[in-house]
């Protein structure tokens, strides 16, 4: 299987920046390069939601229309590591952050299309 594990979040003050990364492992995780990519989130009180995607051959890139603009998702050079960087955050962003994987998958925005899951990193945004 594939392990995937989230890092980067924090405490932030409005219109301030953040990098999340996402790594993975396992047994038969070699590189992020056959995998489309997404990132989730979770907010207080909230089902999870789509913040952003991106196909596995790199053609297609989606965004939720509130992070569209400031948060940007890509893929380290080495090919074990996928980022969300995010910037000009608001109070709106705080959420716990998940990443996600589907072996040669598009930039599917429906959690269901997605087969491996980190366990999240918090991102809290203070006013």
């Amino acid at each position: 299987q594939v392990h995937l594990v989230e890092s980067g979040g924090g405490l932030v003050q409005a219109g301030d920046s953040l990098r999340l990364s996402c790594v993975g492992s396992g047994e038969y995780f070699r590189g992020f390069s056959s995998y489309a990519v997404a990132w989730f989130r979770q907010a207080p009180g909230k089902k999870r939601a789509f913040v952003a995607s991106i196909s596995w051959n790199d053609d297609t890139t989606r965004y939720e229309d509130s992070v569209q603009g400031r948060f940007a998702i890509s893929r380290g050079s080495a090919g074990n590591a996928v980022y969300l960087q995010m910037d000009s955050l608001r109070p709106e962003d705080t959420a716990v952050y998940y990443c996600a994987t589907d072996q040669y998958g598009g930039a599917w925005t429906t959690e269901t299309r997605y087969d491996h899951w980190g366990q999240g990193t918090q991102v809290t945004v203070s006013s």
